[in-house]
């Protein structure tokens, strides 16, 4: 039985999902794809048991072959690197209901932190539950050798993390305090909504010059918006709530600015801020 065009579609939105979550990039996770197609029109149908997990497994195996690649890259990349974002201008709580399978963007900070092992098998076992006999395989190596990528990504990513455990209310109501606090440049209510070991990074890719390395603490964090905001750099610039990646965040409209802001938020206080500067990794659409 020759491939079937509709049996590959019909999980494509899947791969593209599986590919994002490696990749963090939206261009490269659809390229990804495209080529699990061309390797799935070119295997035969012995091959093929259980059509998803096959595709998994491709896609897994192509995304390390990327992430390695991308190593070198993103070492040579102006400044701080962030994933690509989604940006859904409906900001109202159905929204958010209807996307609370959405990529987020604290898990995206934490996988960038990860080996290009650690984040296959994490992403691969975790997210999407393909056995470490079939992990191993993705990485060319024993199941043992897999599991403890796994187990290594995951404490990584537990020590290394940002917190965010808000729901939609609270995390309306602390990016209104925030952006009420940038608004009137009132640097003490602003370092209130912070927590004390907030993290600030900020992605421009030599496209907007911003600051190139992370900013951490509540009082340096809260000099840094106030600055932006009050600096001339924001002059006629509009902020629109809106959800990044399935969270509260921002998108900054304005002729001398224009990009998004992400946020993480746990016990009332945004613990990151992660602003999203290069228009080529800015996508305002549907999420995946």
């Amino acid at each position: 039985m020759p491939p079937s065009a509709e049996a590959f579609e019909a999980e494509r939105s899947h791969l593209v999902s599986v590919a994002y979550r490696m990749l963090g990039s939206v261009a490269e996770a659809q390229d990804v794809v495209q080529e699990a197609w061309l390797r799935y029109t070119r295997a035969s149908d012995q091959d093929i048991r259980d059509l998803r997990g096959w595709l998994t497994t491709v896609t897994g195996r192509l995304c390390l072959d990327v992430l390695k690649s991308a190593r070198v890259s993103r070492e040579a990349y102006t400044g701080m690197w962030l994933p690509e974002y989604f940006v859904d201008p409906d900001a109202g709580p159905a929204a958010q209901a209807e996307q609370r399978d959405q990529v987020g963007l604290a898990l995206l900070v934490v996988l960038e932190r990860l080996s290009p092992e650690q984040r296959v098998a994490l992403v691969l076992h975790d997210a999407f539950g393909v056995p470490y006999d079939e992990v191993a395989r993705v990485l060319g190596t024993t199941e043992a050798a897999a599991r403890q990528h796994a187990s290594r990504g995951r404490r990584a990513a537990a020590e290394g993390g940002v917190r965010h455990t808000a729901g939609p209310v609270e995390q309306r109501r602390v990016l209104a305090a925030f952006v009420d606090a940038v608004n009137s440049g009132d640097l003490a209510a602003l370092a209130s909504v912070l927590a004390p070991d907030v993290v600030s990074i900020s992605d421009g890719g030599g496209f907007t010059r911003t600051a190139l390395r992370p900013i951490v603490g509540a009082d340096k964090v809260a000099r840094f918006f106030v600055g932006i905001a009050h600096g001339g750099r924001m002059e006629g610039a509009v902020l629109e709530p809106v959800l990044v990646n399935g969270t509260a965040g921002l998108l900054v409209r304005g002729e001398k600015a224009y990009g998004a802001l992400g946020l993480t938020i746990a016990d009332g206080r945004i613990t990151g801020l992660f602003q999203q500067l290069n228009p080529a990794k800015l996508s305002v659409s549907d999420s995946l």
